[in-house]
């Protein structure tokens, strides 16, 4: 019979996890989450994320805390003002009557009104694509600044604590 003690479990989790990474892997880490979080490829953060840890040899704690970072209820907000600063900066127009048919497919949502709608909006594929990853850039740029400054001000205080 195998007989895990506590010590072996908690050495394979570390492995697993990757925990004593130095603050700025760890940093990198969870700015790589957030980038993959706010970036365009909806429905692929999680794996994306896993993906990449592992690849990386990553911490995957701090990977996965930066992706959920978007939270669903900033998707919405996130997502349309990306969308519309990417039209900015490519110099697309909104398409004539969006509003009113985002409200008639919010109020049906029947195949033909969807086909439709996603017709609407291929115009703003590249503007979604382009807008949505120049603010993932930012914002995992300030996430790695931010976490790198917490982590480094963290250790700081836990060993001048322990001295006490």
């Amino acid at each position: 019979m195998i007989h895990v003690t506590r010590a072996m479990l908690i050495r394979g989790l570390e492995r697993l996890l990757h925990t004593h990474d130095t603050p700025r892997r760890t940093a990198l880490a969870f700015g790589l989450g957030v980038f993959i979080g706010f970036s365009p490829l909806l429905g692929l953060h999680t794996a994306l994320g896993i993906l990449l840890a592992f690849a990386l040899n990553l911490n995957r704690v701090a990977v996965l805390l930066g992706v959920y970072t978007n939270l669903p209820w900033f998707l919405a907000p996130y997502y349309t003002l990306a969308t519309l600063g990417g039209a900015a900066l490519l110099g697309t127009r909104l398409p004539p009557g969006l509003l009113r048919e985002i409200r008639v497919v919010l109020s049906h949502w029947s195949p033909d009104e969807m086909r439709q709608f996603l017709t609407l909006l291929q115009p703003l594929v590249w503007a979604f694509t382009i807008g949505s990853t120049l603010g993932a850039l930012v914002l995992a740029g300030t996430a790695y600044g931010a976490a790198v400054t917490f982590i480094h001000a963290r250790r700081r205080w836990r060993t001048g604590a322990g001295q006490s």
